[in-house]
């Protein structure tokens, strides 16, 4: 079948199980071939092929609620729901979402971005339901990591206790991002490997295949409790919370998958339907990952599996440099200690793991417990470093406000993917940190403009004694050219100036400062550069010769201008009785699509040549 003549899933219900594989198939190659183009998550989308399948053959969408955590993973969903003649606008401008979209189709009921939502939301639309006396099924897909969040755990728990009808479908592959760690990881794992997997197996064909399928679907329904469960030698977690349970069951098998959801379909209550797939399955780059490669790539060559766009000559990814610095540190200071939630390869921490494995901690997807966590090796005299995507941060603040923060524990916090970050979109733009933290009392908050500030940055923060945090954006950055590192004053920021005449003041901060003062040299434009690498504390003696040489000034924000450096100058200028002609540049009250950077930043008026604009209205 050809996929762009699939316009719902109703073009597929009239498929025998032959034809069902054929699409799997279809379906498998499509995506490599696809992805190999746009780049996007391909590994998660690999392993859910015959289950999303399966999903959509037994359930009615839209009327049945179908959704995925992480979003990430709703390929094959798209293309069932008739959007696979739109895959070559995957993550870009204008185009077809990387994650499930509300406004893309009426298929999409929820979205999420971020790991281990689904089953409260679940838990909401089945409550929603049953109060609106509706008849509709509600079936979260949520990964063994995604269980192992606190957020997932909560949602079980009342799930157990509100008993509110649901099919939960566990997508077990022992893998999050990279390998899943942690004692629920060790759990499924015994669920996976149980000799009641055969038997559950053998046991569903006996009691379903034999008989009409009307007949075998009640029988089964009937025998749920006492036939399924004595065909399971444990339900593992989910027993603990009082849920029904059924599996494992093979996630590449649609036969199997359907008859086991279809008896789920049925059950009254909650039920677990544990599917175990193989994450990458298809694709033997992905198939033997280990370490996340794959779990969400750029633009590649499908017969070597390497990227066609690697790192430049001369320059180093921003993350690698953060985490290969401090592990340089930790061979001398031994209180230094690396931990992350999930991200090892994401956050460029393979070198740290490897070279101080006694000292390293992958805590899974936890960034609230990984951050307390933190805090607990810093108030018992270590110097955690703890990088976290920006996005992925906001989950733990009131563990920085809180646990960091309010006992002034000196937690080294690299915010990875700060700002703009391009295709993923409106769930992963880093640009909400600096107004979340800024307010937060004894926070010292930086961002380097370069390699070299960077890695002075990084030996500031270990050589003081509060909370330090340091932005840097996703993307690649010149290697350092010095050899030799030093302390930076707290606070201090960097006066750049173009001609011996200068007309006004630009504040900038992080790599623009230096893109901007290279193109204002070029231009011979008389405006010194700020480079204002503190957000907090800031550089009060130059904000006041700023202030009282009567200069226009403009900030440039590539965030939010709420909460930013604009808001914090004014409010300082306020209160201390000064006055500025000051003009900024940022990112407004609304969310950022997805796109390619430099194309968001021409569509909000925050690039170079708007820039170049603003300047040359007020000098």
């Amino acid at each position: 079948m050809n996929l762009y003549d699939i316009l719902g899933p109703q073009d597929i219900k009239h498929m025998n199980i032959r034809e069902l594989n054929e699409l799997a198939g279809d379906i498998r190659r499509f995506l490599i071939h696809s992805i190999s183009e746009t780049g996007g998550h391909l590994a998660s989308n690999l392993g859910v092929v015959e289950l999303t399948i399966a999903l959509h053959y037994v359930f009615d969408s839209p009327h049945d609620k179908i959704f995925f955590d992480v979003g990430h993973q709703c390929y094959t969903h798209k293309i069932l729901t008739g959007r696979a003649s739109s895959f070559g606008t995957l993550r870009r401008y204008h185009g077809l979402s990387g994650f499930e979209k509300r406004s893309e189709s009426e298929h999409d009921v929820w979205e999420a971005g971020h790991s281990s939502t689904s089953l409260s939301a679940a838990l909401g639309m089945a409550v929603a339901r049953d109060l609106n006396h509706e008849n509709y099924a509600v079936v979260p897909v949520i990964g063994d990591g995604a269980l192992g969040s606190g957020m997932a755990l909560e949602a079980l728990n009342e799930i157990g206790e509100e008993k509110r009808k649901m099919v939960i479908v566990f997508n077990d592959n022992n893998m999050s991002i990279s390998k899943n760690v942690g004692a629920m990881a060790k759990s499924f794992a015994n669920l996976r490997a149980s000799n009641g997997y055969n038997r559950f197996k053998e046991g569903l064909k006996e009691n379903l295949s034999h008989n009409d399928l009307g007949r075998s679907i009640y029988s089964g329904l009937m025998s749920f409790k006492q036939g399924i469960k004595e065909t399971i030698l444990d339900a593992g977690i989910f027993g603990e919370f009082n849920l029904e349970y059924m599996g494992p069951v093979d996630g590449h098998n649609i036969a199997d998958l359907i008859q086991v959801l279809r008896v789920a379909e049925k059950h009254d209550g909650p039920v677990v339907v544990h599917v175990i797939t193989r994450k990458g399955k298809g694709y033997r780059y992905c198939e033997n990952d280990r370490e996340g490669r794959w779990h969400g790539v750029g633009p590649f060559n499908i017969d070597t599996g390497k990227p066609l766009h690697g790192v430049p000559e001369g320059y180093v990814k921003w993350a690698d440099l953060f985490s290969n610095t401090v592990s340089d540190f930790a061979d001398t200071n031994k209180d230094i200690i690396a931990l992350t939630p999930a991200m090892i390869q994401g956050s460029g921490l393979q070198n740290f793991f490897a070279k101080h494995p006694d000292r390293s901690f992958d805590c899974g997807i936890t960034e609230e417990h990984s951050m307390t966590f933190a805090a607990g090796l810093a108030i018992s005299g270590k110097r955690p470093y703890i990088p976290v995507y920006s996005s992925f941060l906001q989950r733990a603040y009131d563990q920085i406000n809180h646990d960091v923060c309010r006992m002034d524990l000196p937690v080294v916090i690299g915010i990875d993917h700060a700002g703009l970050v391009g295709d993923d979109g409106e769930t992963h733009h880093g640009i909400f940190d600096i107004g979340l933290l800024r307010p937060i009392p004894n926070l010292i908050l930086a961002q380097p403009r370069n390699g070299d500030e960077a890695r002075n940055l990084l030996y500031t923060a270990f050589h003081q004694k509060h909370p330090f945090a340091i932005r840097y954006p996703k993307g690649v950055v010149r290697k350092p050219a010095e050899e030799n590192i030093q302390e930076i004053a707290i606070g201090s920021w960097e006066m750049l100036s173009v001609t011996d005449h200068d007309k006004a003041y630009l504040l900038a901060y992080g790599p623009a400062v230096n893109t901007i003062y290279e193109k204002l040299k070029g231009n011979e434009i008389p405006v010194t550069v700020i480079n204002c690498r503190f957000f907090k504390p800031m550089d009060e003696e130059m904000l006041r010769e700023i202030a009282e040489s009567e200069k226009p000034v403009l900030v440039y924000e590539s965030d939010m201008l709420s909460g930013g450096l604009a808001e914090a100058i004014l409010g300082w200028l306020c209160d201390n009785g000064l006055t500025m002609k000051l003009h900024r540049m940022g990112i407004g009250d609304h969310y950022v699509q997805q796109g390619a950077e430099t194309r968001l930043r021409k569509e909000m008026h925050i690039d170079l040549n708007s820039i170049i604009d603003e300047l040359n209205k007020i000098i």
